[in-house]
Order: C-alpha cells, then structure tokens, then sequence
C-alpha cells in the first residue's frame, strides 16, 4: 500500500514540506556543503540526475513506504522576499534500527541560528502525535559535537553505540521517548 507523503509542518520561522524532483539543484548543494560530507556522508550527488535519482530512492521512496522522510526546510517569507530553502529535517527508517530516527542538514550559512532546533522539535512533535511513534532515535558521529548538543537539549539521551553494517564506522545511538519528549518541551 502507498502512503501519502507527509504533511507541510510550520513553525514560527520556518516550512517544511516534502522533497520533489524539482528540489535537484538544492539537494546538490546540500549534500556537498562540508559539513554534509564530514559528518554524514559523501552521497556523489554532482549532477542534477544524481540529485534526481537521490530524491527517488532517498525522500520520495521513503514517503511511499512509511509515510515520512527527509523534508525540505524552508525559511518563510519575510521582508517582501521569497521563501528561501535552508536545509532538511525529518524521520528515517534504517534497516539496522529499531526505531525511526531523526535527520537534518543545514546549509552552512544558517547554522547556528535555532534552526536545527526548531525543525528538529516540530518533526518530533509530528512524529508522537501523528504517527504514534513510541520512540525516536538518532545517529551521530562522536565528534559531531554540535549536533550531539542539540539532541541532548531535545531530551535525547545517549543509548549506546553502534556500527551500523553499511558504513563501519562508530555511531553513538540517542533516542528519546513520547512521553520524555512531551515533558521535555
């Protein structure tokens, strides 16, 4: 059975809505800012069909079968200016977890201005409320010091480590409860 994608979520600042095929030249970016490679992964996205083959097997199929993924962020209109895309935010489901867990990425240039946060906080809103998640969790690299911060002042708390099969490399595994999550906000 296909699922439907998951809905627009706002927040004060921001917009998230789901990935489309016409989102290629954002995700080219995205995904080779220097942070994206060093902390996530080199994904070899150059090219607008590498983008477009990423959206298909990455967001697009990951809406048709269980109803979320990675969404779009976007900055919401200000000043007479457009909306602007900044980033990325939303729930995976990994073959080697349990649990879904959260993901985001911000273009450089608005990292460290609350984003993150406040993206990250609406998706595990959405994620207890509508789609009676019981857990969430995350993966992050150890010396991802910063977004290591920003999920333990989400209510995260570190789980244990983790290799995950694909890549070999260390992982510390953060989750967090509906119920700690609710108390947490």
């Amino acid at each position: 059975m296909t699922k439907t994608p998951p809905p627009i979520l706002e927040t004060e600042r921001l917009i998230l809505r789901p990935f489309t095929l016409a989102d290629t030249d954002f995700i080219i970016e995205l995904l080779n800012t220097e942070g994206f490679l060093k902390y996530i992964a080199d994904r070899n996205i150059k090219t607008n069909e590498d983008a477009e083959r990423y959206l298909l097997q990455g967001p697009l199929k990951s809406y048709a079968t269980h109803g979320f993924g990675l969404c779009k962020i976007l900055l919401k209109a200000r000043n007479n200016e457009p909306e602007e895309a900044i980033g990325m935010c939303g729930l995976l489901q990994r073959d080697y977890l349990p649990n879904p867990d959260i993901g985001y990425a911000l273009l450089p240039r608005y990292e460290g201005k609350g984003y993150a946060k406040e993206s990250a906080k609406a998706v595990l809103r959405w994620g207890f409320a509508e789609r009676d998640c019981t857990t969430i969790s995350a993966i992050v690299l150890p010396q991802n010091q910063v977004s290591v911060r920003l999920l333990e002042r989400l209510g995260m708390t570190l789980q244990n480590k983790i290799t995950p099969p694909e890549t070999g490399e260390e992982l510390l595994l953060y989750s967090i409860s509906a119920a700690h999550f609710v108390s947490a906000i």
